[in-house]
């Protein structure tokens, strides 16, 4: 099975950027205070365990652990360097502590129902098969469990991927699913009520230069599996920015960011799940009656 991304570029890219990374994240920082709004449709109810899943620097853990002092809040993420930025500028040893694991989102090393809330920041996006993602999710996740969300929509960078796409065939810029897509994946991987929304972000550039050296910055490079393999040569770069000049508005290079959040609950047991559209009723074993001999 052929896969869209190289998990191990990913691990890298954002390796290398977690020094660059915190400064940088303007964008990412945004999004992440309105997804945080949403914690509020908790009510008063006190987590036992909260998941930062795709933490970064965990600026989010950071901030449920001041939400719920007494909760235990987990800060995952599939490179080291992000996790120890977060020692490096917030451990203090009378604090507890935020447990700290690197770890890949595809593939979550928690127990089945053991977390209460899950909030995944623009991660989601580096996955291949967000269905399996949020099957996954919704084993970690409680009966009643909340799980709040955010990625990349198809209209992100739109504006690069037309200039380089004047450069050569080759892609730079990764593929990014529908808020038709997404809310369909979360229904099919069993989770309830879900509530979608998106925010359209345009940034300014002095030039293509300036946009590279801050998607390098955050971690967002090429990592896609069909990438060239060799660096992007001269020439092409320059036909790539040329193309982008004809975009340029009031003297900016414009570039489009496509945010789509979500906010789904876990079912409760023996709640049906989807498969390809159909319902699969699910019952526990100890539910199945056993004819003895």
């Amino acid at each position: 099975m052929s896969t869209v991304f190289d998990p191990r570029q990913v691990r890298r890219a954002f390796a290398r950027a977690s020094r660059s990374y915190e400064a940088a994240a303007a964008l990412q920082h945004e999004v992440e205070a309105r997804l945080l709004e949403s914690l509020d449709y908790l009510d008063d109810r006190v987590p036992d365990v909260a998941l930062d899943l795709g933490c970064g620097p965990a600026r989010a853990a950071a901030f449920m652990r001041k939400r719920w002092p007494r909760a235990r809040v987990v800060a995952m993420d599939l490179a080291l360097p992000m996790l120890q930025q977060h020692r490096a500028r917030g451990w203090h040893p009378l604090r507890r502590a935020i447990d700290r694991v690197n770890a890949d989102a595809r593939a979550l090393p928690l127990a089945e129902a053991s977390v209460d809330v899950v909030f995944c920041n623009l991660c989601l996006q580096w996955v291949d098969d967000l269905p399996a993602a949020f099957a996954g999710l919704r084993r970690v996740l409680k009966p009643g469990g909340l799980l709040l969300c955010s990625t990349f929509g198809p209209d992100t960078l739109h504006e690069l991927r037309a200039a380089f796409a004047h450069a050569d065939d080759a892609p730079h810029v990764s593929p990014f699913a529908s808020i038709a897509q997404f809310g369909d994946a979360l229904i099919r991987a069993g989770f309830r009520d879900p509530v979608l929304d998106r925010d359209v972000f345009v940034h300014g550039y002095d030039d293509l230069p300036a946009l590279m050296r801050e998607l390098r910055a955050i971690g967002a490079t090429n990592a896609l599996a069909g990438r060239r393999h060799t660096l992007t040569g001269r020439a092409r770069f320059a036909a790539a920015a040329a193309a982008y000049e004809s975009a340029r508005r009031d003297g900016r290079l414009p570039a489009t960011w496509e945010v789509v959040y979500a906010q789904a609950w876990a079912p409760l047991p023996g709640a049906p799940i989807r498969e390809a559209g159909v319902e699969i009723a699910s019952i526990p074993v100890s539910g199945i009656p056993i004819r003895r001999r």
